[in-house]
């Protein structure tokens, strides 16, 4: 960033930049909702690109010059609809979480009942979370996880579905380590006469290299955000069937958005590209492979995980049979230069801002060329921490070396370069 233009007019600006330049080398990124873009995206996303309004489609467009946005949104469009092999794809979402309001407005009324996933047993505050708009404007009702397996219960949710009939079934989660069965989903959707929308956010790269079983043929609505296991730029996309088109396109805009962020879908197309090419599903392979051995090491070292283990990328410890609460341990993981976020966990007994768990992701280290063998070295870290956590000196001395290990590693590691 020497040559920024920042560094005559804002340097408070800069300032920050640089220093979340050096966090994420120093730091290992165990979030699992993020990654680190390529450096194409970043160039896309600080074009020109950015000054265009566009308001509309493409070829539709209620704004005059928008011949070459056109072209950069069809691109994501038709590239979107070869990864997932979907019928229609609307790219313009900001947010995943704009990405299921537009899919509710899309064939609900106010009031009408969303069955979604309990969110302390993983789900979205967008499945109907009281707390969020997709309570308060509709009637919401959950199905949960098994107490003992910690995975889906499906005749639960069958169950639920029978005596709520509910409009629209969601299926998808943002903190469920195990493949979803969205084939049982659409039997249970049929049986009640529900629509059923798949989120797909957390999953989505896992999905379109075909290492988790594909929402596409067995959902009415498919969504997801294209920044986390997708690598791709901050946003939403929509993906459903040709007869359900005209109703999504018609409440994303005019329905819930304006202009949309013409330099965001120009990266998205961008973000496809690399995802069609053989080496992202290599990428996506490592990711599994990553988050597995993560955590076998931290099984191998004590440490309890929901469900046992992991099918994704994500796995969430367990923290509920100790004195470390989700909120002390991620305070004092990211103080060691390992960034986690607190998470509820089945059968909670904590409050949300405290939580028993902690949730991690491999999609990042796995991004910056961390391999299996260094998920073993990462777990040990995590163990040292925990393990430490009273410990100042101790502290001290595991923080240096996590900031050494991370710093051997590049920002990314390009495999188009």
């Amino acid at each position: 960033m020497e040559t920024s233009k920042l560094k005559t007019i804002d340097t408070e600006v800069l300032v920050a930049l640089k220093k979340e330049e050096q966090r994420q080398l120093d730091n290992l990124e165990l979030i699992a909702s993020e990654n680190i873009v390529s450096p194409r995206i970043k160039e896309v996303t600080a074009s020109v690109m950015t000054n265009k309004y566009a308001e509309g489609y493409p070829n539709k467009r209620y704004y005059e010059g928008c011949q070459n946005v056109d072209i950069t949104e069809q691109l994501a469009i038709d590239r979107a609809k070869e990864l997932f092999q979907a019928e229609h794809v609307n790219v313009q979402p900001h947010s995943g979480s704009q990405a299921n309001m537009g899919v509710y407005f899309s064939i609900l009324k106010a009031g009408d009942t969303i069955l979604g996933m309990d969110l302390s047993n993983g789900g979205h505050l967008t499945h109907g979370s009281k707390v969020n708009f997709s309570g308060f404007i509709f009637d919401s009702c959950f199905y949960s996880v098994d107490t003992q397996t910690h995975l889906i219960d499906y005749d639960q949710l069958l169950q639920v579905a029978k005596e709520k009939k509910p409009k629209i079934i969601v299926a998808g989660a943002s903190a469920y380590p195990r493949v979803i069965d969205f084939q049982k989903f659409r039997a249970v959707a049929d049986e009640v006469g529900a629509y059923l929308l798949c989120d797909i956010a957390h999953i989505a790269g896992l999905v379109a290299t075909g290492h988790h079983p594909s929402s596409i043929p067995h959902s009415h609505f498919t969504t997801t955000t294209t920044h986390k296991t997708l690598r791709g730029p901050r946003g939403g996309m929509i993906l459903c069937t040709e007869e359900m088109a005209k109703k999504v396109n018609s409440k994303i805009f005019p329905g819930i958005q304006g202009g949309p962020l013409c330099h965001i879908i120009a990266a998205k197309a961008v973000a496809f590209k690399e995802a069609l090419h053989p080496s992202f599903k290599d990428y996506i392979n490592s990711v599994v492979k990553n988050a597995d051995v993560l955590a076998q090491s931290l099984v191998d070292r004590g440490w309890k995980l929901v469900s046992g283990g992991t099918d994704t990328h994500l796995l969430l410890m367990d923290l509920s049979d100790t004195e470390i609460t989700g909120h002390d341990a991620s305070l004092v993981l990211d103080r060691c230069y390992i960034t986690t976020n607190k998470n509820t966990v089945p059968n909670e007994k904590r409050s949300p801002m405290v939580t028993s768990g902690v949730r991690l992701g491999t999609p990042a280290l796995t991004s910056r060329g961390l391999q299996e063998k260094d998920m073993v070295q990462v777990a040990d870290f995590i163990h040292q921490v925990l393990e430490n956590i009273n410990n100042e000196s101790r502290l001290k001395e595991i923080a240096a070396k996590v900031k050494e290990f991370s710093n051997s590693f590049p920002d990314f590691k390009d495999p188009l370069a």
